[in-house]
Protein backbone atom coordinates (compact mmCIF):
# COMPACT_ATOMS: atom_id res chain seq x y z
CA UNK A 1 0.00 0.00 0.00
CA UNK A 2 1.14 3.80 -0.37
CA UNK A 3 2.88 5.49 2.83
CA UNK A 4 0.41 8.34 4.05
CA UNK A 5 2.44 11.48 4.94
CA UNK A 6 2.46 12.37 8.65
CA UNK A 7 -0.29 15.10 9.12
CA UNK A 8 2.30 17.14 11.14
CA UNK A 9 4.75 17.33 8.00
CA UNK A 10 2.50 20.06 6.29
CA UNK A 11 3.47 22.70 9.07
CA UNK A 12 7.26 22.70 8.01
CA UNK A 13 6.03 24.74 4.82
CA UNK A 14 5.09 28.01 4.44
CA UNK A 15 2.11 28.43 2.21
CA UNK A 16 0.99 31.56 -0.14
CA UNK A 17 -1.24 32.18 -3.01
CA UNK A 18 -0.93 34.55 -5.69
CA UNK A 19 -3.11 35.89 -8.72
CA UNK A 20 -2.89 38.20 -11.78
CA UNK A 21 -5.17 38.60 -14.22
CA UNK A 22 -6.63 34.91 -14.56
CA UNK A 23 -3.01 33.49 -13.24
CA UNK A 24 -3.07 31.47 -9.93
CA UNK A 25 -0.49 30.48 -8.03
CA UNK A 26 -0.02 27.99 -5.08
CA UNK A 27 3.12 28.27 -3.78
CA UNK A 28 5.08 26.16 -1.10
CA UNK A 29 8.50 27.01 0.61
CA UNK A 30 10.64 25.03 2.51
CA UNK A 31 13.92 25.34 4.31
CA UNK A 32 16.56 24.63 1.72
CA UNK A 33 19.29 26.03 -0.98
CA UNK A 34 17.84 27.66 -3.48
CA UNK A 35 16.10 25.53 -5.73
CA UNK A 36 12.65 27.34 -7.72
CA UNK A 37 10.21 24.89 -9.56
CA UNK A 38 7.25 25.93 -11.52
CA UNK A 39 5.15 23.31 -12.45
CA UNK A 40 7.73 20.78 -11.87
CA UNK A 41 10.74 22.78 -14.06
CA UNK A 42 13.39 24.90 -12.74
CA UNK A 43 11.93 27.81 -12.80
CA UNK A 44 14.81 29.75 -15.75
CA UNK A 45 13.39 26.31 -17.88
CA UNK A 46 9.52 27.57 -17.38
CA UNK A 47 9.81 31.04 -18.07
CA UNK A 48 12.84 30.78 -20.96
CA UNK A 49 13.20 33.92 -22.69
CA UNK A 50 11.30 36.04 -20.20
CA UNK A 51 13.94 38.21 -18.83
CA UNK A 52 11.03 40.33 -16.36
CA UNK A 53 9.43 37.14 -15.82
CA UNK A 54 12.66 35.58 -14.26
CA UNK A 55 13.54 39.13 -12.74
CA UNK A 56 9.65 38.93 -10.99
CA UNK A 57 10.35 34.98 -9.40
CA UNK A 58 13.24 36.09 -7.72
CA UNK A 59 12.29 39.65 -6.61
CA UNK A 60 10.52 38.65 -3.17
CA UNK A 61 13.07 36.37 -1.81
CA UNK A 62 16.15 38.52 -3.17
CA UNK A 63 14.64 41.39 -1.54
CA UNK A 64 14.60 40.22 1.77
CA UNK A 65 17.88 37.94 1.68
CA UNK A 66 16.19 34.80 1.46
CA UNK A 67 17.61 33.58 -1.97
CA UNK A 68 19.43 30.75 -0.72
CA UNK A 69 17.51 29.70 2.33
CA UNK A 70 14.41 28.07 1.20
CA UNK A 71 13.36 25.65 -2.06
CA UNK A 72 10.48 27.45 -3.54
CA UNK A 73 7.87 24.91 -5.23
CA UNK A 74 5.07 26.39 -7.33
CA UNK A 75 2.12 25.40 -9.05
CA UNK A 76 0.67 27.68 -11.63
CA UNK A 77 -1.67 27.78 -14.30
CA UNK A 78 -3.65 30.37 -15.98
CA UNK A 79 -3.36 33.21 -18.15
CA UNK A 80 -0.05 34.12 -20.06
CA UNK A 81 3.93 33.70 -18.72
CA UNK A 82 3.90 37.42 -17.43
CA UNK A 83 0.37 37.20 -15.44
CA UNK A 84 1.89 33.70 -14.07
CA UNK A 85 5.18 35.59 -13.05
CA UNK A 86 3.67 38.01 -10.99
CA UNK A 87 1.08 36.00 -9.72
CA UNK A 88 4.31 33.90 -8.59
CA UNK A 89 5.52 37.22 -7.01
CA UNK A 90 2.92 37.64 -5.24
CA UNK A 91 2.44 33.99 -3.57
CA UNK A 92 6.19 34.01 -2.73
CA UNK A 93 5.93 37.63 -0.86
CA UNK A 94 2.62 36.55 1.28
CA UNK A 95 4.34 32.98 2.23
CA UNK A 96 7.41 34.60 3.56
CA UNK A 97 5.13 37.89 5.30
CA UNK A 98 4.34 35.54 8.36
CA UNK A 99 8.05 35.27 9.52
CA UNK A 100 8.67 38.28 11.21
CA UNK A 101 7.47 42.13 10.80
CA UNK A 102 10.76 42.71 9.81
CA UNK A 103 10.18 40.45 6.51
CA UNK A 104 6.83 41.62 6.14
CA UNK A 105 7.66 45.66 6.28
CA UNK A 106 10.62 45.26 3.45
CA UNK A 107 8.16 43.57 1.36
CA UNK A 108 4.92 45.76 1.27
CA UNK A 109 7.53 48.61 0.77
CA UNK A 110 9.25 47.36 -2.06
CA UNK A 111 5.53 46.78 -3.23
CA UNK A 112 5.62 43.13 -3.32
CA UNK A 113 2.64 42.86 -0.86
CA UNK A 114 0.58 44.41 -3.27
CA UNK A 115 -2.01 42.57 -5.51
CA UNK A 116 -2.46 44.08 -9.20
CA UNK A 117 -6.30 44.57 -9.49
CA UNK A 118 -6.13 45.07 -13.26
CA UNK A 119 -8.45 42.67 -15.09
CA UNK A 120 -9.54 42.85 -19.11
CA UNK A 121 -12.38 44.52 -19.31
CA UNK A 122 -15.43 42.53 -20.19
CA UNK A 123 -16.80 43.31 -24.34
CA UNK A 124 -20.31 45.13 -23.52
CA UNK A 125 -23.04 44.40 -26.43
CA UNK A 126 -23.50 46.58 -29.69
CA UNK A 127 -19.97 46.59 -30.18
CA UNK A 128 -16.99 44.29 -31.38
CA UNK A 129 -14.65 44.51 -28.52
CA UNK A 130 -14.99 46.17 -25.21
CA UNK A 131 -14.89 50.02 -26.43
CA UNK A 132 -13.82 49.43 -30.03
CA UNK A 133 -16.84 50.81 -31.92
CA UNK A 134 -18.12 50.33 -35.60
CA UNK A 135 -16.76 52.62 -37.75
CA UNK A 136 -19.86 55.87 -37.57
CA UNK A 137 -20.81 57.21 -41.28
CA UNK A 138 -22.76 60.94 -40.79
CA UNK A 139 -24.64 59.86 -44.19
Amino acid sequence: MFARKDRGARLNYLWGVGRRKTSVARVRLAPGNGNILINSLPYNEYFKGLIDGLKAVEASLSSVGLREKYDVFVNVNGGGKMAQADAVKLGIARALAPISDDIKKTLHKNGLLTRDPRMVERKKPGRPKARKSFQWSKR
